[in-house]
């Protein structure tokens, strides 16, 4: 029992660990050829989002939300994709609930 206890407690500290591993982790996507760039965590938080002045037209505000959104759900893909494989890393695979 002793030894199931240690491992455990093993496991959440490598857990805790890698989740703040994540937090530091910067991921940058971009779209519109890199006229839009969104940087997120390996948590998914979106840390900044950097537009290029020429690409702001007022005469096509649609092209640009469309450019954000692209960039911020790459972002977030990428993130995700990332989190699981680090997390995957400690866990060996085992799907713990509330992890990703």
């Amino acid at each position: 029992m002793n030894k199931f206890m240690r491992q455990a407690q093993e496991l959440q500290n490598k857990l805790a660990k890698a989740q703040q591993e994540l937090a530091n982790l910067h991921i940058e996507a971009s779209s519109g050829g890199g006229a839009v760039k969104v940087t997120v965590t390996g948590q998914q938080e979106i840390l900044s989002i950097k537009i290029a002045p020429d690409v702001v037209n007022p005469a096509d505000v649609e092209l640009l939300e469309d450019m954000i959104l692209t960039a911020v759900r790459e972002a977030i893909t990428k993130s995700q994709e990332t989190a699981t494989k680090h997390l995957n890393a400690v866990t060996g695979g085992l799907k713990i609930p509330g992890l990703i």
